[in-house]
């Protein structure tokens, strides 16, 4: 029979050809669809259930049940064996389906004499669109490769459907009433930043015009051939300057990788022998994997599918002989670009210099689409649930990607507003760029250290752009995260080095890898906790896997040959954890001491206060370090025991309230007396007002995005320190919830400027 099945496919899809290449109606055509299907398939019953608004089945056409449920026999996603098809999409094969439990009889049909059924989801763009079913009165078990062939020949009838060769379009999608209405869609912020621009659908999925092949050797060689052009494309892509270092090559390289997968590209030959063209094949592989992971939750997998989207769209480009949907000479001269989802090649298809915003149906923080959009700095909101099916082509569309929102057709008022707060934005920037090269001192001339996060090669240009004093924070996992598998010592050295280089002499602190909770490497398998923020994350993480630190380590001390080198550990809890990585520090540098290699000039190694039980340790561990980074983010929400993921609390506290205010001036007293550099590496040092709490208690170096350093040293050479300073201490204890509109009217009344 599997020797069999490729040749009954091939058979059943040139009857289906010679049948849409003769004359009727939608209706009548379906209507000899499923006659055909029942014959070939030697069913008393073929059926076909179109996906209606309101996610219910209908059924469009029957062969062998009664006509007069055509149209009228109705079923709720979810609801019996042809509703489980569709919620799960995912074929299903029965002896007795009667006696399934999810059976659901509909007397209007005359089904009841039917026992055994198989169904296959009708599938199109990752959406079921509909089921296909075919039943016998005998209690048949059908083979798998009977499966395979009713999931071929619904291949097929998803493009016929979706091209309304076989269901008018009208009957397809429901006319909403309100769809040029303003909306605001809420998403998750991807990347910081604002953009206005009308909207550009992405849309790289060509029209099949093709699906049955005639020779499938020939479908074969295109298939070839065009896998060849991508890797061609990938070759010349990285050609390209700006793609020559860093993170989003690590991301392109994976990408990569996955163009050159095995079990992918025979799945794509097996449906082409039996009976599609190449072009057929590759949307039916794909849908079927999309359609059969969209219940997957691991975040990684999830993230990887787009970019199988991505190549999965270039083949198909490439097949059908189009060129991109979009060229750059098309494109508006500023455009927000609307998608599902997107693989990270997909982005340098668009021209940056008119790019402006980039919102995804789907899509996290570590998706590879975002860490690339990083590198390009711009704005992105992600999961804004159904937005292609709200948004038209050339809407405008606003995308506030600090306020986690999109604006579809803005109002003018909302227009105007975000119009001129980012004309403000461009004025501020026009200032800043002046103060680049002044230091950051008070008016009383205390000087601040001022420096930058960053995450990214690329992030350092924005170094010298700012005016920072060097690199306060470097987050090292995303070269972890950007790849399919751990990189060795050479390529942390070689990366770690180019940091170096590019900050030209500035100092620069690396964190050591600091992933979990929902930052997730693909190579480690992730299991659910219940409590991730809590959980096994980050140092925990390199002290139970040792071998991870020491070849970070390693590579960190190689690459610091001759100059200074700053190490931060994460998320330290207890002394005892310091001292344990502080060890496997020591052990690196005498193994490359033995080894013969040259050592950094000098070794600072600090720890990132985060969890408050570190505070109550201070004795201990003040004598062991350099320096202290507090990570604000989550010292605030250990504090407060608020997860700051969550939206219903997140804002429920403030980082000025009167504990963390006092936690903060503590620790600067304790830090100062032992004579340990004290930094403040989270949101909290790159707002002015809350910069400017943070030095009047004591706190003289801050690190903060490349954004925050011209509004940070604008504040703080507005600022006379003894006045603040003694306002903070005479309200520091105050049973107040938050001593911020006091700072602000504090500030406004002393001419700082926040």
């Amino acid at each position: 029979m599997a020797a069999a099945a490729p040749s009954v496919s091939r058979r059943l899809l040139a009857r289906l050809r010679d049948l849409m290449a003769g004359g009727g109606s939608a209706q009548e055509r379906l209507d000899k669809v499923v006659s055909l299907i029942a014959a070939d398939m030697v069913a008393e019953v073929c059926s076909c259930y179109v996906m209606r608004a309101g996610e219910v089945l209908e059924l469009f056409a029957t062969e062998g049940l009664k006509k007069a449920a055509v149209h009228k026999t109705r079923l709720r996603v979810g609801e019996g064996l042809v509703g489980d098809v569709a919620a799960h999409a995912r074929p299903l094969a029965l002896a007795d389906a009667q006696s399934h439990p999810l059976f659901a009889y509909r007397p209007e049909t005359g089904e009841e004499i039917y026992h055994s059924l198989m169904g296959v989801p009708i599938i199109r763009g990752a959406r079921v669109i509909g089921v296909l079913v075919v039943q016998n009165r005998s209690m048949r078990h059908y083979t798998d490769e009977e499966i395979e062939t009713l999931e071929t020949i619904a291949m097929v009838l998803a493009e016929l459907v979706a091209s309304g060769q076989l269901v008018r379009r009208e009957e397809l999608v429901a006319v909403d009433g309100n769809a040029l209405l303003p909306l605001r869609i809420e998403g998750a912020r991807l990347n910081r930043g604002v953009g206005i621009g009308v909207a550009v659908l992405h849309e790289p999925r060509p029209a099949i015009r093709k699906l049955v092949a005639e020779d499938p050797e020939v479908e074969l060689g295109r298939l070839r051939e065009a896998l060849a052009a991508i890797k061609t494309a990938l070759d010349e892509l990285f050609s390209r300057p700006e793609l020559r270092d860093g993170e989003h090559r690590d991301v392109l390289e994976t990408y990569r990788m996955f163009t050159e997968d095995k079990g992918w590209r025979a799945r794509i030959g097996e449906v082409i022998r039996s009976g599609l063209t190449a072009e057929a094949a590759v949307q039916k592989v794909h849908d079927d994997m999309r359609a059969r992971m969209s219940t997957v939750t691991d975040p990684y997998l999830r993230e990887r599918l787009h970019d199988f989207d991505d190549i999965a769209n270039r083949l198909l480009q490439y097949l059908s002989g189009g060129e991109r949907p979009v060229s750059k000479r098309d494109l508006p001269p500023d455009f927000i670009l609307i998608a599902r989802a997107m693989g990270p090649m997909e982005l340098f298809d668009y021209d940056p210099a008119k790019l402006r915003g980039l919102v995804l149906e789907e899509g996290s923080p570590t998706s590879h689409v975002a860490i690339v959009a990083r590198a390009l700095d711009i704005p992105v909101v992600g999961r804004c649930k159904e937005v292609l099916d709200k948004v038209e082509c050339l809407d405008m569309v606003i995308v506030d990607g600090d306020g986690s929102q999109v604006f579809i057709r803005p109002p003018e008022d909302i227009r105007d507003l975000f119009g001129e707060a980012l004309r403000q934005r461009r004025r501020r920037a026009e200032r800043y760029a002046l103060l680049r090269d002044l230091p950051a001192v008070t008016r009383d001339g205390v000087g601040v250290s001022l420096m930058m996060n960053a995450g990214l090669l690329l992030d350092l240009q924005h170094l010298h752009d700012s005016g920072a004093d060097g690199i306060g924070l470097y987050r090292t996992e995303l070269p972890f995260m950007a790849r399919s598998s751990l990189p060795d010592v050479e390529a942390q050295t070689v990366l770690y080095r180019k940091i170096l280089d590019q900050a030209d002499g500035r100092p620069v602190v690396f964190r050591t890898l600091d992933v979990g909770g929902d930052k997730v490497l693909p190579y480690w398998n992730p299991y659910e906790e219940d409590n991730p923020a809590l959980g096994w994350r980050s140092i925990r993480i390199t002290l139970d896997r040792p071998a991870v630190l020491r070849h970070q380590l390693r590579a960190l001390l190689r690459a610091a040959a001759g100059r200074e080198l700053s190490v931060m550990f994460p998320m330290i809890a207890e002394v005892a954890e310091y001292r344990q990585a502080r060890f496997i520090l020591d052990i690196e540098i005498e193994h490359l001491r033995q080894a013969g290699h040259r050592l950094p000039e000098r070794v600072r190694v600090g720890a990132m206060l985060e969890v408050p039980a570190l505070a109550f340790q201070l004795d201990a561990l003040l004598p062991l370090i350099d320096f202290i980074s507090v990570g604000s983010n989550d010292l605030a929400q250990f504090l407060f025991a608020a997860d700051r993921g969550n939206p219903r609390i997140s804002e429920r506290y403030d980082p000025l309230a009167p504990a963390m205010l006092t936690f903060i001036r503590r620790l600067a007293r304790r830090c100062d007396a032992a004579g340990v550099s004290l930094s403040v590496c989270g949101e909290m040092a790159g707002r002015p007002l809350d910069a400017m709490a943070l030095i009047a208690l004591g706190v003289r170096t801050l690190s903060v995005t490349a954004p925050a350093v011209g509004p940070v040293k604008t504040m703080i050479r507005s600022l006379d320190l003894p006045p603040v300073a003694a306002y903070l201490r005479a309200r520091i204890q105050s049973p107040d919830h938050s001593l911020r509109d006091e700072l602000r009217s504090f500030a406004i009344d002393h001419g700082v400027v926040i």
